[in-house]
C-alpha cells in the first residue's frame, strides 16, 4: 500500500501539478490512514469498506484532530481511492458515499488599516535590509500574495512601468495582480539601491534576497513580518496569512467586488473568498452595537 501511495502522489505531481506542500500533506494524511488500517488488520485494498473509513474519521476525532484536518484527510483518501479505481487496481470506491464532517469556517484574523500602516512604517530606510523589508511588506499588502508566492517572485515578473506583477500560485496557476503607487515606489527604491548590494556581484532571478544574495526563505520572510509587528506593538496574533486576509478585507470594505478579489487572491472557488464578507458583516454589527442609541 505504501508503494501505491507514492505512485498516487507522483500522479498528483505530474498530471495534476499540485504543489510540494500539498503533496507532503497528502502523504502524511494517507500514512495515518494506512497505519490505522494495518492496526485494524486490514492488509489488502480489496478488504477496505465504508465502515473502515468512517471508523478512521471517528478515531481521528477522538484524538482531538480538528474538523478541518479530518476533512482534508478524507479528501486525500477519496482522491486515493478514485485513483485506484481509475487505474484498475480496485473495482470499487469505498469512500464514495461518505459525507464530509460539517465544517465551521473560522473568521480569519486581520489587521486594521491603522495597524497595517504602523507595520509597514517600521523598517528603517537607512540600511539595505530595512529598504528590502519595507518593499516586502508593501508588496504583501498591495497584492495579497501568499508568503510562498512572494519568496518565489521573480524580478522579471514585476513590471513597475505599468504597475503589475505576475504571480505563480497553487497548482502552478499564474495570475496578474496590480501594484499600488506606494508598493511601486518601495520596490523601485529596493531595486535601485539595496538589491545590488545584497547580490554582492552574484546573479539571481528572484526579486527578494537574503543578506547572502540568495532567494529569501519563507521562514526568514515570516520572521520579518513578526519582527515588525512586535515593533509596531500589534497585540493580535500574527499568522502567516494575516497580511493576505487584511488585503482582501480592506478591499471589500471599500467596495471592491467579490469576483475581482477572488481573481487577485487566486482562489479557484468563490466560496473561499466569501469568508471575507463575513468579516465585513461582523464589523458592521460591532459598529451598530457601539453607536446605535438602541443597540
Amino acid at each position: 500500500m505504501t508503494e501505491l501511495i507514492e505512485t498516487f502522489l507522483n500522479y498528483l505531481s505530474v498530471e495534476r501539478g499540485l504543489s510540494n506542500n500539498t503533496l507532503i500533506a497528502y502523504r502524511e494524511d494517507l500514512n495515518f490512514y494506512i497505519g490505522f488500517l494495518l492496526k485494524s488488520h486490514i492488509d489488502a485494498l480489496s478488504k477496505i469498506d465504508k465502515n473502515h473509513i468512517t471508523n478512521f474519521m471517528f478515531a481521528q476525532k477522538d484524538k482531538g484532530i480538528s474538523a478541518n484536518s479530518i476533512a482534508r484527510r478524507l479528501a486525500a483518501i477519496r482522491m486515493f481511492h478514485r485513483f485506484l479505481v481509475r487505474e484498475g487496481i480496485t473495482k470499487s470506491d469505498p469512500s464514495n458515499l461518505i459525507d464530509s464532517p460539517r465544517l465551521w469556517k473560522k473568521i480569519p484574523d486581520t489587521l486594521s488599516v491603522n495597524e497595517m500602516e504602523a507595520l509597514i512604517a517600521q523598517p528603517g530606510l537607512r540600511d539595505h535590509q530595512g529598504i528590502r523589508d519595507r518593499a516586502i511588506l508593501e508588496t504583501l499588502y498591495a497584492t495579497g500574495m501568499r508568503v510562498s508566492e512572494a519568496v518565489n517572485l521573480k524580478k522579471d515578473n514585476v513590471n513597475l512601468d505599468i504597475g503589475f506583477l505576475r504571480c505563480t500560485g497553487k497548482g502552478n496557476k499564474e495570475r496578474v495582480i496590480p501594484l499600488g503607487k506606494k508598493a511601486i515606489a518601495s520596490i523601485k527604491r529596493y531595486l535601485e539601491s539595496s538589491r545590488l548590494k545584497l547580490l554582492k556581484g552574484k546573479g539571481s532571478e528572484f526579486l527578494f534576497l537574503n543578506r547572502f544574495g540568495n532567494k529569501i526563505s519563507r521562514v526568514s520572510l515570516w520572521k520579518i513580518v513578526k519582527k515588525y509587528a512586535l515593533a509596531a506593538k500589534i497585540k493580535k496574533p500574527i499568522k502567516p496569512h494575516i497580511l493576505r486576509h487584511s488585503f482582501a478585507t480592506h478591499l471589500l470594505e471599500r467596495g471592491a467586488d467579490l469576483r475581482s478579489v477572488q481573481e487577485m487572491l487566486g482562489h479557484s472557488n468563490i466560496s473561499t473568498t466569501q469568508i471575507y464578507t463575513h468579516i465585513n458583516k461582523d464589523r458592521l454589527k460591532a459598529i451598530h452595537r457601539m453607536f446605535h442609541p438602541r443597540p
